[in-house]
């Protein structure tokens, strides 16, 4: 798995350079690359999640959903947790450290090292994931709970894909889709990884090289989101009896990179928004050694957890 896992990351990496290259070239606007990130939320990673759950219904499958939600609520707990405790007085690095990249980094590796039906594990822990963001990341972003809007919360699309995703599971329709429908959803699935990565290379564009090369702090914020709360995370995995590939697939979501949106939100609030950007860069690049790192160390401890 850790051979796949490294070629998945070196592929994404080229990918970024691509998004990169493109920005750099002035072949693809700033606004350009947000229009992406639009078609990468409405519609291709609701797709990805769809795609997941059009498998066929049985109560292990139910079951292994519902103990991989309960996982990744208790994940992402641990994350804000940590977030809150190291990053008291800084709401950007609080928010960057709490909430990963699950969506356009952490499903690519499912799908690569796993396999499409693990995504289905994700599916929890990436919906409460961006419920969390609408609501306590606005919140500490903000520090104003009048900025919450339960609406959005409850409406983003990546929840929304969830929701259609378990219908279709658990009245059996997901394996009795038309050949036309599937072929569509499997088709804008793939532009997934692909697409994700080339906007992430155009905020790497976007930051300031000798900020990055220069703030400490974005050290230390890289090392909580991308060694020390997946440890952590691994840790509290290794207390619950659940199957292995379920265990990988949060561990994968909780060990993601930054998330895109700190930089969305912090452009709508007002804040830092290239030290943002940077947070999101940087990781990202990050990410390409720790992603081996993590899983190599999580294989090996696995063996004795199960």
């Amino acid at each position: 798995m850790i051979g796949i896992v490294i070629h998945q990351t070196l592929v994404m990496f080229l990918y970024m350079m691509i998004g990169f290259l493109l920005f750099r070239t002035r072949k693809i606007t700033a606004a350009g690359s947000r229009e992406l990130g639009t078609l990468l939320l409405w519609l291709v990673i609701p797709a990805v999640i769809i795609n997941s759950f059009c498998v066929e219904f049985s109560l292990e499958k139910l079951r292994a959903l519902l103990v991989s939600g309960a996982l990744g609520a208790a994940a992402l707990v641990l994350a804000m947790l940590v977030a809150k405790l190291i990053f008291p007085k800084c709401p950007i690095d609080q928010f960057a450290a709490a909430f990963s990249n699950a969506g356009f980094m952490g499903i690519p590796i499912v799908q690569a090292a796993l396999g499409t039906e693990a995504v289905f594990y994700m599916a929890g822990f990436t919906a409460l994931l961006n419920i969390l963001q609408w609501t306590y990341g606005v919140w500490v972003l903000s520090g104003d709970v009048s900025a919450i809007k339960p609406k959005k919360a409850v409406g983003n699309p990546i929840f929304l894909g969830t929701v259609i995703g378990v219908v279709l599971f658990c009245t059996g329709l997901g394996t009795h889709l038309p050949d036309v429908a599937m072929t569509a959803i499997k088709g804008v699935a793939s532009l997934n990884a692909p697409m994700a990565m080339m906007v992430l290379g155009v905020y790497l564009a976007q930051a300031d090289n000798r900020l990055l090369l220069s703030t400490p702090r974005l050290y230390l914020l890289c090392f909580v989101r991308l060694l020390l709360i997946p440890a952590l995370t691994l840790g509290l995995l290794l207390l619950v009896p659940a199957e292995q590939s379920l265990r990988y697939a949060v561990l994968i979501a909780a060990a993601a990179p930054v998330g895109a949106n700190v930089a969305v939100y912090a452009q709508q609030l007002d804040l830092d928004y290239p030290y943002a950007c940077q947070t999101v860069a940087l990781s990202t690049v990050f990410s390409i050694l720790s992603f081996p790192l993590i899983l190599a160390a999580a294989q090996y401890i696995l063996q004795f957890g199960r």
